[in-house]
C-alpha cells in the first residue's frame, strides 16, 4: 500500500476531491487551514491578512494499482495552475492491524 499526501492551496479543494472520486478512492482524511510555503517560489500561505491564501492536506492510503492514475490526474491539475501550489508525497505504508 502506498501513503499519498497532497498538499494544496484552497482553490484546488473541490478538485481534489473529484480527482479521489474519479480514481475510485473512497478513504481519506483532510486537513483545512494549513500554513505553510513553497519550497522553490512559491508565496507563503499563512492566512494571514499579508498572505491570505492557506492550503489544505488530504492524505489517503491507496492499493499501489491506483497510485500511478492518481498520479496523473494529480500532475494534470497542478500543470493547468502552477501558479496555486498542489504537492504530492509518497511512502509505503503498512495497516497496523
Amino acid at each position: 500500500m502506498k501513503a499519498v499526501m497532497i498538499v494544496y492551496n484552497q482553490a484546488h479543494s473541490a478538485e481534489v476531491q473529484e480527482i479521489l472520486d474519479k480514481c475510485n478512492i473512497r478513504g481519506f482524511t483532510k486537513w483545512e487551514d494549513v500554513q505553510g510555503r513553497g519550497s522553490k517560489d512559491g508565496e507563503p500561505h499563512y492566512s494571514t491578512h499579508a498572505w491570505p491564501s492557506k492550503n489544505m492536506v488530504t492524505i489517503t492510503i491507496i492499493e499501489d494499482n491506483k497510485l500511478s492514475e492518481l498520479i496523473k490526474q494529480l500532475k494534470f491539475l497542478d500543470d493547468r495552475a502552477e501558479k496555486q501550489g498542489l504537492r504530492t508525497f509518497v511512502w509505503e505504508a503498512e495497516q497496523a492491524w
